[in-house]
């Protein structure tokens, strides 16, 4: 599969390094023979698991495979996928064994000497004011046809809260609404109920989107200020607004968290904190306080990790964070906690989990790329990219579905009305 080497030079050049691929192959190879998974190596039967259902990694080329793995780990096996030297029937099914078992991968030694060879975040990606806005357009500014292909007509991308199964759709979704749209509007509505929004609610939302939760809370009455550093967004979700008819009640800022003013009864941000950066956490969160009135409520969709593999993997430099979303760290819900407590008078009220939804969410929106990957060429879009969106859609939906990832809406309110 030809690569272009200026848009893709890591995937292009192959680690030169025999002997430390050797040593990775060994490992992989043993590593295999203890999980549910097969490996199929070029002129061999295939290894590991003796269950014939168990998804099965195919190697075409071993050697560029190993060296990659053994110079940069997941980074590189990701690089890989990117690459063409590998491939499976089941990319979630082999992604979920291996997010099942991340942290016994690594042989016990080399965990401990994981300082001395995991890759590091690098600083130019760190989220200041101005490397926010950088980071944030790598993402969202790719083009909002290409958002468009995959989402549903809410033009929503974050996971989706379905009914259970026999409960009727919502009846505040139009008539009509596909089921992934009904999810969505399920969840939004869902974060505005607890937030307290309703008529004359003066809410800010820090990350716009492609504004249908700001859409939904102008439909309740609200005065809605949303802010955002996607140009791409900024522009859609205007005329969405327009639209609508809802321009008197909704302003859309291109802006930056920290350079919010003013006073509002309630805060909503939706996936937004992932993209913070630990090392802004407190500064985060110190803004929702100074922005919220007495009595207000702020109401958080996050996805989050356990907080042992939080402690484990951050400072480490992953293939997300080069390739999806640059400076981005999921935090766990006891970091959130600590951080709160040390740095604000903000406590958590109220937390509910449902990862499972967005394991469903992103299956879907992994089929519908697949399904329109001529349409999504005609954009301009490379195979290598399309092969590297489809291992992040991929990626996210198994740490979803081994439980590795959560997603959780969380009601943050001042200390003293806290009853959680």
């Amino acid at each position: 599969m030809p690569v272009n080497p200026e848009l893709w030079p890591d995937v292009v050049r192959v680690p030169g390094a025999p002997v430390r691929a050797a040593v990775a192959e060994r490992l992989v190879r043993r590593a295999v023979t203890r999980l549910p998974l097969r490996l199929a190596l070029p002129g061999r039967a295939p290894a590991g698991s003796p269950d014939a259902d168990a998804p099965l990694l195919r190697v075409h080329r071993p050697d560029a495979f190993f060296a990659r793995i053994a110079a940069s780990g997941l980074v590189g096996f990701g690089e890989s996928y990117m690459a063409g030297e590998w491939d499976s029937d089941d990319l979630v099914g082999v992604l979920t064994v291996l997010a099942s078992h991340v942290a016994s991968l690594i042989p016990a030694p080399l965990q401990r000497l994981r300082g001395a060879w995991a890759l590091r975040q690098p600083s130019a990606q760190r989220n200041t004011v101005v490397g926010a806005r950088g980071n944030i357009s790598r993402h969202y500014d790719l083009s909002n046809d290409l958002f468009a292909l995959f989402l549903d007509e809410s033009m929503t991308y974050s996971a989706a809260l379905f009914p259970p199964d026999g409960e009727p759709a919502d009846v505040r979704s139009p008539a009509g609404a596909e089921p992934l749209t009904v999810a969505q509007h399920r969840k939004i509505d869902r974060l505005l109920d607890l937030a307290a929004v309703g008529p004359g609610t003066r809410l800010l939302e820090i990350g716009t989107g492609w504004g249908e939760l700001a859409l939904r809370a102008a439909e309740r009455g609200a005065e809605v200020v949303t802010v955002t550093l996607s140009r791409e967004q900024r522009e859609l979700a205007r005329l969405r607004i327009r639209e609508a008819g809802y321009e008197d009640r909704v302003t859309v800022l291109l802006r930056d968290y920290r350079q919010i003013r003013g006073e509002y009864d309630a805060v909503v941000s939706v996936e937004m904190v992932e993209a913070v950066g630990e090392e802004f956490w407190p500064v985060y969160f110190r803004a929702l306080e100074r922005l919220l009135a007495p009595g207000g409520r702020i109401a958080l969709q996050a996805i989050t990790m356990p907080h042992d593999r939080l402690l484990a993997s951050r400072r480490t430099f992953t293939w997300i964070q080069k390739y999806i979303f640059p400076g981005g760290l999921l935090p766990s819900v006891t970091a959130v906690e600590q951080v709160l407590a040390r740095h604000t008078g903000l406590r958590i009220a109220e937390d509910t989990g449902f990862g499972a939804h967005y394991a469903r969410t992103l299956e879907l929106w992994r089929e519908r790329f697949t399904e329109r990957a001529a349409e999504v060429a005609e954009l301009g879009f490379d195979e290598t990219f399309r092969r590297m969106w489809t291992f992040y859609l991929a990626y996210s939906e198994a740490g979803f579905r081994s439980g590795y990832l959560d997603v959780r809406q969380l009601l943050l309110v001042r200390g003293a009305a806290a009853t959680r």
